[in-house]
């Protein structure tokens, strides 16, 4: 165990613990270290830390280098929320497309040689799995990234995940307690609520994390959401009731809770996140994911100082910051134990074999694959800040790879006072701009969503009005009626699921 610099002491040296902070660039900067030495646990790592596989490695050795039981912390969940493969796409379709399959041994799998992946890399604890069970198909944050909308469904592929997860080394992070699929407001921008009767949460958002503390889990995340019948007056990740009596009490779950990140507004912009910090541990929280948007040493001193004088003022009782920072320590243990090396998973890529069964066909009877490069029309929406802007998605590339000479272009509403333009006008320009550079090709559309996106659907009767020859690729969740001449329901934009459509449309 790394010895803790003499000069700090016990309470700064707790407060620091509990913390999980991110920062910029690609090496670690001195004040991490720095802070490392005097008794920070956690580090969090997005896809701005990330270049690649030797890169990475090379960052967490040297953490490691600092203080030895670090905990490295990635959002890696796979599918459209991916930090390792965030400049190219994930080798691994979602849990949407995983939950369409339902082979619970693949799901372990997939979870397993993600797992292998990022321990490879000195990662040791994944924000991930999302448990959250996609109740609302206008939920704007969740969607695919959940398993489905079937409570038993998601419960038994979240368990499998966590244990494949595990198997690898890897402390699962089962999100986002108690269950962020019943909203309709995304909770980087705003604080969602969720009204329904406490026998609805029982059965239907509670059942996930019942699953994963049965199968293991070393930690859960907690959500900022106001969940009415359980606590009217605080978000979850403020709530003693939900964490403390609920979770703990409840549930009987005794491992590590992690707040979602303090600086998204739900939080950020109600109680601040030095306030909200102490709020959430005295609720019954063990660690502060902070470092999203928020990634310097400043943040840390201010957060780290806000907790010693809270304990000071009486506010934040002095035991339940230990109890929590022995938490962190405790992850931190086991995960400095180690698995053994991994296997690869058998059969090849795991993930590709995954997408290819998670497809679903309509109109393949009377299709003919293409021979000639087609023209791919994007339609693409707001990316909610969970996936980001820098991965790529959709299947251009792919079919460029099978059919060279594969032109695309992308398209977007205009933003409206929804932030989305879902105006009807925007969907026919963005049709009728589509048919025009497709020229004589034939077209091949990607949708996201279709169903939540008014436009996209106009879009596509402009297309299919013209030519109704048109292939309609949907990525997102896919509630919207298919049609076009084929269409494909990968259940997901990773990269291996646009690989899986292309081969469909190639006929490879």
């Amino acid at each position: 165990m790394t010895t803790i610099a003499s000069g700090t002491d016990t309470l700064t040296r707790d407060a620091l613990t509990v913390l999980q902070p991110g920062f910029t660039g690609t090496t670690a900067p001195d004040w991490l270290l720095r802070r490392l030495g005097e008794g920070l646990a956690s580090v969090g790592l997005f896809g701005r830390n990330i270049a690649g596989p030797g890169q990475l490695a090379a960052l967490t050795a040297q953490l490691r280098a600092e203080r030895d039981d670090v905990l490295v912390a990635v959002d890696e969940e796979g599918g459209d929320v991916t930090r390792l493969e965030a400049r190219t796409g994930s080798s691994f379709p979602g849990n949407h497309a995983l939950g369409a399959v339902d082979d619970v041994e693949l799901t372990r799998q997939v979870a397993a040689e993600l797992g292998r992946r990022l321990a490879a890399c000195g990662v040791n604890f994944d924000w991930a799995p999302s448990a959250d069970v996609n109740s609302d198909p206008a939920n704007p944050v969740i969607g695919v990234r959940s398993f489905g909308a079937d409570p038993d469904l998601v419960a038994r592929h979240t368990a499998a995940y966590v244990q494949g997860l595990q198997s690898a080394g890897v402390a699962a992070c089962t999100k986002h307690f108690p269950g962020h699929g019943d909203t309709a407001v995304d909770s980087h921008f705003a604080l969602p609520r969720i009204d329904v009767p406490a026998s609805v949460l029982t059965d239907r958002e509670l059942a996930p994390f019942r699953a994963a503390i049965a199968a293991g889990t070393r930690a859960v995340m907690s959500a900022h959401i106001l969940v009415l019948a359980l606590d009217p007056d605080r978000p979850a990740t403020l709530s003693r009731p939900i964490l403390t009596d609920l979770l703990r009490g409840e549930l009987g779950y005794d491992g590590l809770i992690v707040t979602d990140g303090m600086e998204m507004r739900a939080i950020a912009d109600t109680y601040g996140i030095e306030h909200g910090s102490v709020l959430a541990l005295a609720a019954g929280a063990d660690a502060i994911c902070v470092g999203g948007g928020l990634a310097d040493d400043a943040t840390v001193r201010r957060l780290r100082d806000a907790l010693v004088a809270a304990v000071r003022s009486g506010e934040l009782p002095e035991e339940r910051l230990a109890d929590a920072a022995e938490r962190v320590r405790r992850l931190a243990r086991w995960t400095a134990t180690g698995a053994a090396p991994a296997a690869a998973a058998p059969g090849g890529e795991v993930g590709l074999r995954a997408a290819r069964r998670a497809l679903t066909v309509t109109g393949a009877a009377s299709f003919t694959p293409l021979t000639e490069p087609p023209y791919v029309a994007a339609f693409t929406p707001v990316a909610n800040i969970a996936v980001g802007d820098e991965t790529p998605w959709g299947v251009a590339a792919e079919l460029g790879h099978l059919l060279p000479g594969t032109q695309t272009g992308n398209f977007a509403a205009s933003p409206g006072a929804d932030g989305d333009g879902d105006g009807r006008a925007d969907g026919e320009r963005a049709g009728h701009a589509a048919l025009a550079a497709a020229g004589p090709r034939r077209v091949v559309a990607v949708v996201r969503d279709e169903h939540r996106h008014p436009w996209m659907a106009a879009a596509l009767d402009i297309l299919l009005a013209a030519r109704p020859d048109t292939i309609v690729v949907e990525m997102g969740v896919p509630q919207a009626a298919p049609r076009g001449a084929l269409h494909l329901a990968t259940h997901g934009a990773a990269r291996v699921c646009g690989r899986a459509a292309a081969e469909v449309i190639a006929g490879v």
